[in-house]
């Protein structure tokens, strides 16, 4: 790792850039720009995310962003309306009045003197939604961008549903923008009129989880953002990054497929971060990579990337599954384009067995316990900036409670590259049921690792938009794809698919205990086999990371972070506790003091899925001499047969002094949930 302090273009910081709106709105930037830009206009590069860029996102834009700018760039980094410094109230994700006022703002930002008209976009997780989203707007400045962590369907792909299964994660996401929609600005920014115009976005905005609960098909709720409904009206060079650790995968190698421009994948042994912070496998310089991006599209450099092996995959080996210290290593990989060349390995269900050949007239029955799942961390580990113990355990407590089949120990590495599918011929006793499959790697000394896996509710078998109950007892032949993956399966260890009816805490459960009958017949594994060694021989290879210098700041106190559960036997029920506290850290150049806390509290009692019960609380805090606003949020979660019930309030805070307060209460009817 270098941290680099000397750059071939000098460069200045503007900390607040206003960036003014038609409407007479304005928003709040801050730019890092090359001292020569207006003699020498230069690109400009934008990351647009509502997590305040004065006080909330700014130590780990630091060492990102100059580094653009001493390479020759105009690097911004935006809040979109509504949050921090910016005018407006945000009412939720991904709207199109958003992308309305970002193209404007890029229009704005082409016409500077100091930039050459040409523009980029990246972004993680919101910002690379939001570059892919305003990428379909097809604003003229804008020639390429970086998306990171995101994707190209909001409903099944996004952190909201999987499979059709609604997803703890929505929840816990729900809570998170919960609080975020009613920050305060800045007075040392905006002036006085900042308490105005935060206690007009604590009475305007909602409750987004309310409305998302509303919507439990892929409707036009759902469709709205969802680039994956048009690929052709990306015209933008695209660069899709992320982690096969994270939860958007699959979108980046499926724009691969799909996309009609210049494009290129990279895939790495990393969760919900960029690159170059790369955890829990090993960084790389994705600054030094990016910057030959953005020189080839923003500036018309011919250096021959758009030659290069189009995906860039990180072939995983070896992992070890543990929530704190997860490991994985392997090696590179590329591929020209997707899908790749593979051959199918299949797998036939014996008793308790993965065979070659098939078994006919087995039948299995199986109901898991609601505790299956406990092992199997977050949808996304680590999103939102945390550092606990979010990944997967040792799956060799869920595999207990799970319907098992085991191959015989490899006698050579099987590598796949692509989506694993599991064919079942199953039926279920009840409507509406789940299923969870996990794919496992089992070590010599039964260490059980989550290679991938899928969520499928049985009313969304056939569709997303049109889901139709079970009927009890008719077996029906279902066909669920895992989640991508590069993984090499090494000899002597062995691969274990796991079937369960339940999988909390990541997903809610139906509404009453389901049997699940599979047949063999009918019912088998397959795996997709990489074909020979693509172009891996063409890969440029990457450097060592590179960073500009940290912004300053000092641990005024640690933060913390702790996952336990508890299980009452006597009334068997099971909870999960989450607590993330970022301790009390100085912005110094601002004199500001920031602090969060959210505590997440996952219940079910065991055999009353209707018991599912999930509480979230959030606290906001910043101090600077007897200025301390403060926010508290409060959201549960909770369900009946029938419904879901959501419950919410926000009090806000100057000093000790209550000075607002809000509830919500909201009771919808499940819909094939």
């Amino acid at each position: 790792m270098t941290i680099r302090t000397a750059f071939p273009h000098p460069f200045h910081e503007v900390h607040t850039l206003w960036i003014p709106l038609a409407d007479g709105r304005r928003l709040a930037a801050r730019m890092w720009l090359p001292d020569d830009a207006e003699n020498d206009p230069v690109p400009a590069i934008i990351e647009s995310i509502p997590y305040r860029r004065h006080d909330g996102t700014i130590l780990g834009d630091a060492p990102t962003h100059p580094w653009w700018a001493g390479h020759g760039y105009a690097a911004i980094r935006l809040d979109i309306a509504g949050s921090g410094d910016s005018d407006g109230v945000l009412l939720d994700e991904y709207l199109q009045s958003e992308q309305d006022d970002i193209c404007e703002a890029l229009a704005w930002i082409a016409a500077q003197e100091w930039c050459n008209g040409n523009t980029g976009m990246i972004g993680i997780s919101w910002g690379g939604f939001a570059a892919l989203q305003v990428a379909a707007c097809r604003p003229p400045s804008l020639k390429a961008i970086i998306t990171c962590c995101s994707t190209d369907e909001r409903y099944n792909d996004d952190v909201h549903h999987m499979g059709g299964c609604l997803l703890n994660d929505n929840i816990s996401w729900g809570s998170g923008i919960f609080a975020g929609l009613s920050r305060w600005p800045d007075p040392t920014v905006v002036g006085e009129g900042w308490r105005e115009t935060w206690m007009e976005r604590m009475q305007e905005t909602g409750c987004p989880l309310i409305d998302w609960t509303s919507h439990q098909r892929r409707d036009d709720f759902w469709k709205h953002g969802s680039v994956c409904e048009d690929y052709s009206a990306i015209e933008a060079a695209v660069y899709a990054v992320g982690g096969w650790t994270d939860g958007y995968t699959n979108a980046l190698v499926r724009m691969m497929e799909h996309l009609p421009g210049p494009k290129r994948a990279l895939v790495g042994p990393w969760t919900h971060v960029y690159p170059h912070f790369g955890t829990p496998g090993a960084p790389m310089g994705f600054l030094q990579d990016s910057l030959r991006w953005w020189d080839r599209w923003l500036k018309g450099t011919q250096n021959g990337v758009e030659s290069e092996p189009k995906l860039t995959l990180f072939m995983q080996e070896d992992l070890h599954a543990h929530p704190m210290d997860f490991s994985i290593s392997g090696d590179w990989i590329g591929e020209e384009a997707w899908p790749p060349q593979t051959k199918s390995r299949t797998f036939h269900l014996g008793d308790a067995t993965l065979q070659d050949s098939p078994e006919q007239g087995l039948s299995f029955s199986h109901s898991s316990p609601l505790a299956c799942g406990m092992g199997g961390g977050e949808w996304c580990p680590r999103d939102g900036g945390g550092v606990g113990p979010e990944f997967q355990d040792d799956q060799r407590a869920d595999d207990l409670m799970s319907l098992c089949f085991e191959s015989p120990t490899l006698g050579q590495d099987i590598a796949i590259l692509g989506a694993v599918e599991v064919t079942l011929n199953l039926a279920i006793d009840r409507p509406q049921g789940m299923i969870a499959v996990r794919l496992n790697e089992v070590t010599p000394d039964g260490h059980s690792s989550r290679v991938t896996f899928g969520l499928l509710n049985l009313s969304h078998r056939r569709s997303n938009e049109q889901p139709e109950p079970m009927v009890p007892g008719q077996a029906e032949q279902v066909t669920l794809r895992l989640n991508d993956t590069a993984y090499r399966f090494r000899a002597g260890n062995r691969i274990r698919l796991a079937i369960s009816t339940s999988y909390w805490p990541m997903a809610f459960p139906a509404p009453e205990p389901v049997t699940l009958t599979l047949a063999s017949d009918g019912s088998a594994l397959s795996l997709p086999v990489r074909v020979g060694s693509g172009v891996d021989a063409d890969l440029p290879g990457f450097e060592a990371p590179e960073f500009a210098a940290d912004h300053p700041s000092s641990e005024v106190e640690p933060g913390s972070s702790t996952r336990t559960s508890t299980h009452d036997i006597g009334t068997g029920a099971m909870v999960l506790h989450h607590a993330e506290d970022t301790g009390r850290t100085l912005i110094e150049d601002i004199g500001l003091i920031v602090s969060k806390q959210s505590f997440e509290t996952f219940t079910i009692i065991e055999g009353n899925p209707t018991s599912a019960r999930t509480d979230m609380v959030r606290i906001c805090s910043a101090e600077r001499g007897d200025w301390k606003p403060r926010t508290e949020t409060r959201l549960t979660f909770a369900c009946d047969g029938d419904n879901f019930q959501i419950t919410a309030s926000l009090k806000a805070f100057e000093g000790d002094k209550k000075i607002f307060e809000r509830t919500w209460d909201k009771t919808i009817p499940r819909d094939h949930m």
